[in-house]
């Protein structure tokens, strides 16, 4: 009986499958884009190429070639040859084409050539800033850096016995705002590979929260813990994840945040390249995972609810091509007429619940000043321009850090806020141990006029004060309003060496604070007095109110015939 001869498998099927084998490892662990405007791919086909085109001169040309110098092999040898070069011919063809595809590709997209079109990648408007910058309550303004939030996460972390053995605290976090308020949401992960192998089953447990307003910190914990991460291993992890999903799109850096109801979410913008085939990075939507289930979609207009789609450091890159290459290249270059660029910080606002990233922009070689700022939303890229000239940031932060040089703090960069119709710089002060002390208020336009405070409404009245001494504002644009009672309760306090006095009156449950330094006669009230007491009418929902002035219009026990105008203030300086 004849057994049936198996033919050979064809060498071409052979390097076919050795490639496959090779390049899906390579793209397991190395994750290209499937994507001509993804760099990484030309280095994933080249690589490709090489191993099918030495895999198959191994399978066919060599093993027939060896041990053939036998006479007369010589013609065979030379046909052998032949044909394996002829079959990776096609290979690498298609290598050379893609090295041209790659080279013609950076050259059209070179802002060289294509400078006009880079000026457009941000729209920009004019802004009016007293229309646009609503004046933000005291409860809304973020008193904390990312570094001083990171800080009292990592001690939160420190906190809980169960959790901090086995898990950290990842201090790369965005600001959101979450219910109304300025928060920033930490992710933690795996202390290490054996923690993750003992973990990983239930997942990351929850995430910390840390309010910028009242500096709490609080971890949410999950029903069901975060399985899905850049910190996560093979198909968890989130690149991965992404990549099995979504091969041919390429991704910006992802954004940890959560949604109204808490739950967690990597938000993962698209990016898109709009000049040539490298230039114009933009963003073209964002693909949302859950962070619990893994479940993802892509949004070309995102929920309202998700805060950053545009990153801070691609607005400032879209509005420098702007700045620089309104009037041409060679003008950015030479002769720079009109050329502009950002200044080298930003911090974030919140207005109408969307996060707005504000950067300042300053003239090519100006001497610390800037001649405008602008505020881009980072869901929708919509951008104003204000046209303030007035100080650097920096300039700004040195000179609230010169009010209180003697006590060694240092100023964070500053928030842009609306203070009586006037663009403010406002920033915390810390100490060495990156704890916040006191807040200062610095004009813009004029940052010779700084005023700090313990608490933010301290700070404003001040600054208010300076802004009436100065002529900027009369004292009918200052709401104020006056509470008269009876105290019931008067306590002190020495914070940074000011006394300051709480006073609890009869028809309201709250304490209203004013400092010594700013009144010489809140010494002279006492419990039983009637008073009338003004306040910023933007503080009245502080837990705390910072008075602006007291009145005595009645002492206890006496009957004042003609009661006392309002009592004085002093200046911060007197």
């Amino acid at each position: 009986m004849n057994k049936k001869i198996r033919k050979p498998i064809n060498s071409k099927i052979k390097s076919l499958i050795f490639t496959f084998i090779v390049g899906f490892i390579y793209f397991y662990f190395a994750l290209p884009a499937i994507n001509l405007q993804d760099e990484s791919f030309y280095g994933f086909f080249f690589i490709m190429a090489f191993v099918y085109c030495l895999s198959y001169f191994v399978f066919e040309g060599f093993t027939r070639l060896v041990g053939r110098n036998v006479p007369g092999a010589a013609e065979e040898n030379k046909s052998i040859m032949s044909e394996t070069l002829k079959t990776v011919k096609i290979p690498a063809f298609l290598c050379v084409a893609l090295v041209i595809i790659n080279l013609g590709g950076a050259l059209l997209s070179s802002v060289v050539f294509r400078s006009r079109a880079y000026t457009k990648l941000l729209p920009i408007e004019e802004g009016d800033f007293t229309e646009d910058v609503a004046e933000i309550s005291f409860d809304s303004i973020p008193m904390l850096d990312k570094a001083s939030a990171t800080r009292l996460a990592t001690r939160k972390l420190g906190e809980l016995s169960d959790l901090v053995s086995q898990f950290e605290v990842v201090e790369d976090s965005a600001q959101i705002n979450y219910k109304g308020k300025p928060v920033r949401p930490y992710m933690l992960r795996y202390g290490d590979t054996i923690k993750w192998l003992n973990n990983s089953k239930q997942g990351i447990p929850g995430y910390i929260l840390t309010n910028m307003i009242t500096q709490e910190c609080t971890l949410v914990r999950l029903d069901e813990g975060i399985k899905y991460s850049p910190y996560d291993y093979f198909g968890r992890n989130l690149t991965r994840h992404l990549r099995f999903n979504y091969p041919t799109f390429i991704f910006d850096e992802e954004i940890f945040e959560i949604d109204e109801d808490g739950t967690p979410y990597w938000i993962c913008p698209r990016i898109v390249k709009t000049i040539g085939l490298f230039g114009g990075i933009d963003t073209k939507g964002a693909v949302l995972v859950n962070a619990v289930t893994g479940e993802c979609e892509y949004y070309e207009e995102v929920p309202q609810w998700v805060d950053h789609v545009y990153s801070a450091s691609l607005i400032m890159q879209q509005y420098n091509y702007h700045g620089k290459y309104t009037n041409g290249f060679l003008n950015s270059i030479f002769g720079q007429r009109g050329v502009t660029v950002t200044t080298a910080g930003y911090n974030y606002i919140a207005i109408d619940d969307d996060v707005y990233v504000y950067t300042g922009v300053t003239s090519v070689g100006s001497d610390e000043s800037n001649i405008g700022f602008i505020l881009s939303n980072q869901r929708t890229k919509e951008t104003k321009f204000y046209s303030i000239a007035g100080a650097e940031e920096f300039s700004a932060c040195s000179s609230a850090e010169g009010v209180t040089q003697d006590l060694g703090y240092t100023a964070t960069f500053p928030i842009l806020l609306n203070i009586n119709s006037q663009p403010t710089y406002f920033m915390s002060l810390k100490d060495n141990s990156n704890l916040v002390k006191m807040y200062a208020m610095v004009n813009v336009q004029q940052y010779q006029l700084v005023a700090t405070g313990v608490t933010v409404a301290e700070c404003q009245n001040n600054y208010e004060r300076l802004l009436l001494q100065s002529n900027i504002i009369s004292e009918e644009e200052i709401e104020t309003t006056g509470l008269t009672g009876i105290i019931t309760d008067i306590r002190s306090a020495v914070i940074n060496g000011n006394t300051f006095y709480y006073f609890r009156l009869d028809n309201a449950g709250k304490y209203y604070m004013i400092s010594a330094q700013n009144s010489n006669y809140a010494v002279l009230c006492s419990v039983g007095d009637k008073v009338n007491i003004n306040y910023d009418e933007s503080s009245k929902d502080s837990v705390i109110v910072t008075a602006m002035s007291v009145e005595i219009l009645e002492k206890a026990g006496t009957v004042t015939e003609n009661p006392s105008t309002e009592i004085p203030l002093t200046t911060p300086t007197e």
